[in-house]
C-alpha cells in the first residue's frame, strides 16, 4: 500500500491502553497504524512504574529499535540486564541475539519511548521464558503455541 507523507503531532495521537496481566501494562500511541503501513511500524509507549510492555521475546524476521524519551528502565537481554535512560537507542536485531524485555525501573515515573519496527510478514516471535512461539501475519493479532506441542514434519500426513 502506498501512503503519502504523514505528519502527526504527538498531542493529536489517541492512546490505547493495554493491561492484560498484572506485570504488563502500557499506553500506546500509534504513529503508523498497523493496518495502513506495511513496512515500518512506529509508536510511542508509556509504561507505568515497575511494569513492562511485553514479555521477554525475540523476532525471527523483524528488527525493533527503541528510543528512550524519558524515565529510566531495565533492558533484559540474553547477556543480562542493562540500565536505560533518556537518550538511549536500543537496536534489537532478529534472532535470539536480539531477545529483550523493557521494564520501567521507577517507583513513580512513567517510562516513555518510541518503538520503530520493521514489519516483514510473516513474523515468528519466540518467548524463551514461557517456551512459546507466536506467528503474526501482516501485522494482525497472531496465534501463539507452546513449543512442547512441536510435531514431526510428516505427523498426520499418512493416508490409508
Amino acid at each position: 500500500m502506498e501512503e503519502g507523507i504523514v505528519i502527526v503531532n504527538q498531542k493529536d495521537l489517541v492512546g490505547k491502553h493495554k493491561a492484560e496481566h498484572e506485570n504488563y501494562e502500557y499506553l500506546k500511541y500509534e504513529v503508523t497504524p498497523r493496518n495502513r503501513f506495511e513496512q515500518c511500524y512506529v509508536s510511542v509507549y508509556e509504561i507505568p512504574p515497575l511494569k513492562a510492555g511485553y514479555p521477554y521475546h525475540y523476532h525471527a524476521a523483524n528488527t525493533e529499535v527503541f528510543y528512550i524519551i524519558s524515565g529510566c528502565g531495565i533492558l533484559e537481554t540474553k547477556d543480562g540486564k542493562r540500565y536505560l535512560k533518556a537518550g538511549d537507542f536500543i537496536v534489537c536485531p532478529p534472532s535470539d541475539k536480539g531477545a529483550h524485555k523493557i521494564i520501567n525501573a521507577s517507583d513513580n515515573e512513567i517510562l516513555k519511548y518510541i518503538d520503530f519496527d520493521t514489519t516483514n510478514s510473516p513474523d515468528v516471535i519466540h518467548y524463551p521464558d514461557s517456551n512459546k512461539t507466536g506467528i503474526i501475519i501482516r501485522n494482525q493479532p497472531g496465534m501463539f503455541f507452546y513449543d512442547k506441542s512441536q510435531v514431526d514434519y510428516y505427523d498426520g500426513e499418512c493416508k490409508e
